[in-house]
């Protein structure tokens, strides 16, 4: 039998790894990637690789490399026993002069299925559940991967590969795995396209604070040259130091070398001058949320920078077109909304202002892309995506604690559901005072006594979260566990008392329906505006940003779920209860519900790509 050789370079990835896996003998090149990662779009390996692999790099590695969906480089394939010949110069000459050293050598051909299965203790798997880390545990998709891999210790191959493609199956038509792919491909291009992007390589960041210093880290982990501007010389220095530290945990950590980490602080230059900016091909404003002292900025920037240069904007609620309006130089003008800590966050808001040129927003979306972020573009309006529907999640929230609800009851329920943090925790994370400040800048706001009562009455106590110990909860130390702080009932019930608002009893259902809906529909009200080009991008923008659980598919991917009938009737009887202030059905949501229709199919009637 003639013998087959998988010649692998590069990303051999699923499909493809399973592929190499089913051929007699592997040999690689030094850039192999090897990996199945299936698991990350809540599937398990197919073609066999559940009962080949262990057969090779036995249980525990097995689980571990399908269970993690992380690719191995070819040093590690190889000592896995995954590379039978390393490969240098021109692979398919390489492979092929492989394949006939074997034949010339008589070496029978190598089936992983023939290959006995490795000894297995009783209690292996059993323990393997038990040492998940937190993350995986109750994970559908890791039980079956564990599943399938417990098939091929106890039975035949035949066997047990009919057991894997039954699971296999099984996670395919899961709501958990259609979420993921529907991310998965939701996240491969921002569908509003066009414009030549302007070459950048020289970035002014303006403002050297945590979103300033964490743009910075991004922008020269990616090979960019960075100037970052601060006028105070205290935040200045802070920040730089922030940007070094940052560069020297990440090699510390094995992240990147110590070359590397040298090498990218380097690149991050600071000044206290904004004229300094006038060398950069795209400025990146990162200062304090304040419309007056933006417009002052850009005001500088339209006059000092040249011709061509990209402004962009890092606000996260401001009218863009008000800023771009002050430079002078509108068709230059961009948002860029990083989400916090940008260094971290995979999520870049392109906010297209009125006049914002085809050019401008193609540069913005192509750094974002060099820095390895998802660009999504939306338009302009308080808030643009993102953090309007925030607001509708977090003012059912508020409406709720007045009602009777406490903040560990609320943040339960929807860390339940799968947020990666209850709204309570995530307002004493984020700073009480950040949005307490942005509500008094928001000009149009609802008229409603009750809209962010107990936020705004929280701050105006000094209680901002974490960076003051108190805020919705208690803190011995910012970042340590959040404690049940028995105060905040008390100035929920005085709050609600001045209101005249009684107490009753909230169940779970109601929490997470006037939650979730209450961004559904400010959802489709925003897709009905053209503020986002798809419910797919609203999607993306809600799992990268905030927190909503990947294997729901997002806001809108849920609600098809669950169906715009279910999803309308509950928006009506909250309607009832709470009045139509905020409860009217979206005219988008009310026809595709009564059409029998969905978010998904309206988007692809259109055309529209997420």
């Amino acid at each position: 039998t003639k013998p087959v050789i998988a010649a692998m370079h590069g990303a051999t990835l699923g499909g493809g790894a399973e592929v190499a896996l089913a051929c007699h003998y592997r040999a690689a090149a030094p850039n192999l990637s090897f990996g199945l990662p299936e698991i990350t779009l809540g599937l398990l390996p197919g073609a066999g690789a559940t009962v080949r692999l262990p057969r090779v790099v036995g249980w525990q590695t097995a689980l571990e490399l399908m269970t993690a969906g992380q690719p191995i480089d070819r040093e590690r394939a190889g000592a896995l026993g995954l590379v039978d010949r390393l490969l240098d110069g021109d692979v398919r000459a390489g492979a092929v002069r492989y394949a006939l050293e074997l034949i010339e050598q008589a070496v029978p051909v190598r089936r992983l299925c023939d290959l006995p299965a490795p000894d297995c203790a009783a209690e292996f798997f059993a323990e393997y559940r038990r040492s998940l880390p937190r993350a995986q545990r109750g994970s559908a998709a890791v039980e079956r991967v564990i599943l399938a891999t417990e098939a091929a210790a106890r039975l035949a191959f035949p066997a047990a590969d009919a057991r894997a493609r039954e699971l296999f199956d099984e996670a395919r038509h899961s709501t958990a795995s259609r979420s993921l792919r529907h991310l998965f491909f939701a996240e491969r291009g921002d569908g509003s396209g066009g414009g030549q992007a302007r070459a950048v390589q020289r970035v002014a960041v303006i403002g050297a604070g945590t979103m300033g210093a964490g743009i910075a880290i991004s922008l020269a982990t990616a090979g960019f040259e960075v100037t970052l501007i601060d006028a105070q010389a205290q935040g200045l220095e802070a920040g730089l130091k922030r940007v070094a530290q940052t560069f020297a945990q990440s090699a510390a950590k094995g992240r990147m070398s110590a070359a590397e980490a040298q090498a990218a602080t380097a690149r991050v230059h600071g000044s206290g001058e904004i004229g300094v900016a006038r060398d950069a091909d795209l400025v990146i404003e990162a200062v304090f949320e304040n419309l007056a002292v933006k417009r002052e900025l850009f005001a500088n920037l339209g006059a000092a920078c040249r011709p061509g240069t990209v402004l962009a904007t890092n606000t996260s609620t401001l009218d863009v077109d008000a800023i771009a309006a002050a430079s002078g130089r509108a068709a230059d003008v961009v948002g860029m909304h990083f989400f916090s800590p940008a260094n971290i966050m995979r999520l870049v808001e392109i906010v297209r202002g009125r006049e914002s040129s085809a050019a401008a927003l193609a540069t913005a979306r192509a750094v974002t892309k060099r820095i390895g972020k998802i660009a999504v573009t939306v338009g302009n309006c308080f808030g643009f995506v993102g953090n309007r529907m925030l607001y509708a999640y977090g003012r059912e929230r508020e409406l709720m604690l007045l009602e009777g609800a406490s903040p560990e009851q609320i943040d339960a329920a929807m860390e339940r559901f799968g947020m990666a943090m209850g709204p309570n925790a995530v307002g004493d994370l984020a700073g009480l005072d950040i949005g307490f400040n942005v509500r008094r800048e928001w000009q149009d706001r609802p008229d409603d006594p009750r809209f962010f009562r107990v936020s705004d009455r929280l701050a105006e106590l000094g209680r901002f979260g974490q960076k003051t110990g108190r805020g919705f909860y208690r803190y011995e130390a910012p970042g340590s566990p959040r404690q049940n702080d028995p105060e905040v009932a008390r100035i929920i019930r005085a709050e609600a008392a001045k209101l005249g608002i009684a107490e009753r009893a909230i169940d779970e259902r109601e929490i997470v329906e006037r939650c979730i809906y209450a961004l559904v529909n400010e959802g489709a009200r925003i897709l009905e505006e053209g503020i986002a080009a798809s419910p797919a991008d609203i999607d993306v923008i809600w799992c990268n940003g905030y927190g909503f659980p990947r294997t729901r598919g997002g806001p809108m991917f849920h609600a098809d779920t669950t169906g715009l009938a279910t999803v309308l009737a509950a928006t009506r009887r909250y309607e009832r209860e709470q009045g139509p202030r905020y409860w009217t059905p979206a005219p988008l949501l009310l026809r595709l519900a009564e059409q029998g229709g969905s978010f998904g199919q309206w988007q692809a009637e259109r055309g529209a790509v997420g």
